[in-house]
């Protein structure tokens, strides 16, 4: 990763605000103190990429990362997200089986986290038992996330997810976003999501503007988000 780093707090306060943390063992934590690193990333920063090599197991502390897919056509689908408290997935994955990474990070917005050097990282999962259980609690969590994302996209219909996605980034009735980041969002393609907008204006629950989509009827979109 490129960014700049600093060694973690000697006293390690940032082990306090990771909740599967709070039972390591004395020896773990002081190794973790002394050996991790706090690492500042900007805003679409990108902390990996495919093909990189995974040289660190990473905690975030502040701010959002999104993990997704960009194929050979452009197309983006987003995996999940990893915010405050949480690692990430794919990155135990690859220190596991020490492979690079096959899916690429964003910043979306400023980040803080801890890197926690892979040398570490394979020493406490044998050595620690608090470690190796927080690890492995936390890789379960972020797999069950995954695999119910997956579902959503195999089995839910776009119009539904369309506006349940619609009611959660409005803001005093609007939405600053636009087809393409909805699209990415999604797992779909432009143009499907571009039909479906023009659909939800045609039934009058939206009204849709360049870069900017205006909640129409909230009640209505937010009934169509809980049907089945």
């Amino acid at each position: 990763m490129d960014h700049e780093a600093k060694p973690a707090d000697p006293a390690a306060a940032w082990i306090e605000r990771i909740g599967a943390f709070a039972g390591l063992d004395a020896e773990a934590r002081d190794q973790v103190a002394r050996r991790a690193r706090v690492v500042h990333l900007p805003k679409d920063a990108h902390p990996f990429v495919p093909g990189a090599p995974c040289e660190a197991y990473l905690i975030v502390l502040d701010g959002s990362v999104r993990v997704q897919i960009v194929a050979e056509s452009g197309r983006e689908i987003v995996l999940y997200r990893v915010a405050a408290g949480e690692s990430c997935v794919l990155t135990t994955s690859c220190l596991l089986k020490h492979e690079p990474y096959s899916a690429e990070a964003l910043c979306e917005s400023a980040v803080t986290a801890v890197a926690i050097p892979a040398p570490l990282f394979h020493n406490l999962l044998g050595a620690s038992p608090a470690f190796r259980n927080a690890v492995l609690e936390s890789y379960a969590s972020r797999v069950t996330d995954l695999i119910m994302t997956f579902e959503e996209l195999a089995f839910r219909r776009l119009d539904r997810r369309l506006a349940e996605a619609l009611l959660a980034r409005a803001a005093d009735g609007a939405v600053t976003a636009t087809h393409h980041d909805l699209a990415v969002e999604l797992g779909s393609a432009r143009e499907v999501v571009s039909r479906a907008l023009k659909a939800l204006e045609q039934d009058g629950m939206v009204e849709l503007g360049r870069g900017v989509i205006q909640i129409k009827a909230p009640e209505k979109l937010a009934r169509l988000a809980r049907s089945v």
